[in-house]
């Protein structure tokens, strides 16, 4: 709980604050897009359940919510703004096709990396074009240029892969949603009805979560007066961490590593003899179930699967495990947990687990950074606690 004591009366006192690490929930903004109510074990777009929404309407639904402020009223909006997602992905290719061929070649193709790939590219734009500092432009061309971040990472992603893997790349198709279309120009098939609905359904969970590393991330950017593709690269960089959207690889490798069964327990038990993280378990805000993890894991298990049943054993036995160990702590399984296992089942390879976080949760950012901007911006400046040498010291000669 943070702490203040007040200096000398006035209207614009400064407050001399202790802050928790990390900057654990303190409140730094004001925001109308949405809350994490981690002890309900809930969070919400806007003033919508983020699950109800995923189970009712579609990403760009969601999309529209999050750019627009609220949901289309009509099937005929909503297929207009399914059409407008569609044109954007066409716009977004003109780049993508002139730009990704040269940003991978002469690279090592076993060592490139897509995400990193990804910021050259929406930076190589951003520069290409000229985008502006927000503070020299109108509020409808930074909502433009947020827009057109969202599909330029969809269309990007796809690209990085295929030609970082020797195939070619594939063009948008505008008449498709933006879940089954960005599937198509991964794998180069159109997917089945079950594979799109389970993939769409993990990108309207992964839109928005609060104030998270990357999503801050943007708004401090964006606070500086800095252009949409600099706050936008900034938040890939941050999801790029092992410990925000780098976990859900992670946690289905651990998975894997495991192979059956009867590995789970002394598996499980080793990582916390070692002292090593336990990856897919507990989560800064939730103190409950991820609500999340609930919705992928039902629609994991109507995927089904031997896979699908090893990371049922391995995530009870890790609770089990979880709970004697350390008693009382209520960690329950996050959502990279079954995120990583729906989106392999949905045919993401593996090295897009996170990049596809990026094609989800870019939504999210592009709001917030709009958000930031467009409400009494003021750029964020905190302080930090000085523990260093007492200072001023004589400077010492020679």
């Amino acid at each position: 709980m943070a702490t203040a004591t007040e200096q000398p009366s006035s209207r614009n006192a400064v407050l001399d604050v202790e802050v928790p690490r990390g900057l654990k929930g303190v409140k730094v903004a004001q925001t109308s897009i949405g809350n994490v109510r981690g002890q309900e074990g809930f969070f919400h777009y806007r003033q919508y359940d983020a699950t109800e929404l995923a189970k009712k309407r579609t990403l760009e639904d969601i999309w529209h919510l999050m750019h627009e402020g609220e949901l289309p009223k009509t099937q005929a909006e909503s297929d207009a703004y399914r059409a407008q997602a569609g044109q954007l992905r066409l716009a977004a290719w003109t780049q993508v096709e002139q730009l990704v061929p040269g940003l991978v070649a002469g690279a090592d193709k076993d060592k490139l990396d897509v995400l990193g790939t990804l910021r050259a590219l929406i930076a190589a734009v951003g520069a290409r074009e000229g985008w502006k500092p927000w503070l020299d432009l109108s509020a409808e061309e930074i909502k433009e240029q947020c827009s057109r971040a969202v599909a330029l990472t969809a269309v990007g992603v796809a690209a990085i892969y295929r030609v970082k893997h020797g195939k070619d790349m594939v063009a948008p198709d505008a008449s498709l949603p933006h879940a089954t279309d960005y599937l198509r120009m991964v794998t180069g098939e159109v997917p089945s009805a079950e594979k799109a609905d389970a993939l769409e359904k993990y990108l309207d969970l992964t839109v928005d979560h609060g104030f998270n590393a990357s999503t801050f991330t943007a708004r401090v950017v964006a606070s500086t007066g800095a252009d949409v593709s600099s706050a936008v690269v900034a938040a890939i960089g941050s999801l790029s961490g092992p410990l925000h959207g780098g976990a859900p690889s992670r946690a289905l490798a651990m998975v894997d590593e495991i192979g059956t069964k009867e590995n789970a327990d002394p598996f499980i038990r080793a990582i916390f003899e070692r002292g090593d993280r336990l990856m897919g378990f507990g989560h800064p805000v939730y103190t409950t179930m991820d609500p999340r993890s609930i919705m992928l894991g039902e629609i994991a298990d109507g995927i089904g699967g031997e896979q699908v049943e090893l990371a049922r054993h391995v995530e009870q036995t890790s609770l089990d495990i979880l709970e004697e160990l350390k008693p009382g702590r209520g960690l329950k399984t996050n959502v990279e947990f079954y995120a990583a296992l729906v989106m392999r089942s949905s045919g993401i390879p593996d090295e897009l687990f996170t990049p596809t976080f990026a094609v989800s949760r870019v939504i999210g950012w592009t709001a917030n950074i709009r958000e930031q901007v467009t409400e009494d911006n003021r750029i964020f400046r905190p302080s930090a606690q000085y523990v260093g040498p007492e200072a001023p010291q004589d400077v010492p000669t020679l």
